[in-house]
């Protein structure tokens, strides 16, 4: 698969009706998606894992919702792997900055529950800019994050102008915007205690590698950059695909002998 036809192939995939939806605040997009493991796993399928926190991208834009990321939820599940896909306030719909990152660190306390001790967070692009913010958080239930494909370096993505201008979009302009663009920037706040690892493809159109390797050089001592080559942006957390391979080998634990 090129990685000019993942998009396609994701965005193609009907989604999946989670197992029950819960509410972690009045707005119709401050709910959670919970997924239990699902018997295609198998002998694996059994709840074993972790809970995994899961984020979606869209730069931000109430466009794009969580329902593109239910078919990786349902695989995950199938793994054996309880998750809990996230919604939130999105830019054109009452959120961005700061709405939208009070909604993910309230998510991810709603999610975690009493699971506290066990909790990854997964996010992808922006998704994967959330997850890193909400890990740097005092007091997180985080003990891993697994960004795939991160809008990790966020004033390198607004100097690029990504997706026409995306991060501009979600911190407003006008005073004060170099102070909320520093409170908001992954490079500047990362995770304490707290271990990354960024999943990354060489060939991705979308989110360039360069500000995942900008990130993990800035905090080598906490975060672990694994590049996927050839792989574009999407297949990482499309089911069925090398890249979600990867993706499921850093999240389940290995099978005792």
């Amino acid at each position: 698969m090129s990685a000019a036809d993942e998009e396609t192939a994701l965005l193609g995939l009907a989604p999946v009706a989670p197992d029950r939806t819960t509410a972690y605040g009045p707005h119709p997009d401050q709910v959670v998606d919970l997924y239990g493991p699902r018997p295609e796993g198998g002998a694996g399928a059994a709840a074993s894992g972790p809970l995994v926190v899961l984020l979606h991208g869209g730069f931000w834009r109430a466009a794009y919702d969580r329902r593109h990321l239910s078919p990786l939820a349902a695989a995950l599940a199938g793994q054996g792997l309880p998750v809990a896909l996230a919604e939130y306030r999105r830019v054109g719909a009452g959120g961005g900055a700061p709405r939208t990152f009070e909604d993910v660190a309230a998510a991810v306390e709603a999610a975690a529950g009493d699971r506290r001790r066990d909790v990854v967070l997964v996010g992808h692009s922006a998704g994967g800019h959330l997850a890193l913010l909400a890990a740097a958080r005092p007091g997180t239930p985080v003990r891993r994050v697994i960004a795939v494909s991160p809008v990790a370096d966020l004033a390198r993505a607004h100097e690029l102008g990504l997706s026409d201008g995306a991060v501009a979009e979600l911190l407003g302009t006008g005073p004060g915007f170099a102070a909320r663009l520093a409170a908001a920037d992954p490079v500047r706040h990362p995770p304490v205690g707290v271990p990354v690892t960024i999943l990354h493809g060489t060939d991705d159109p979308d989110v360039p590698p360069d500000l995942s390797r900008r990130y993990a050089a800035a905090s080598p001592e906490t975060t672990t950059l694994r590049e996927l080559p050839g792989v574009g942006h999407y297949a990482p957390v499309t089911p069925g695909t090398p890249g979600f391979a990867a993706l499921l080998a850093l999240l389940r634990p290995p099978r005792s002998t």
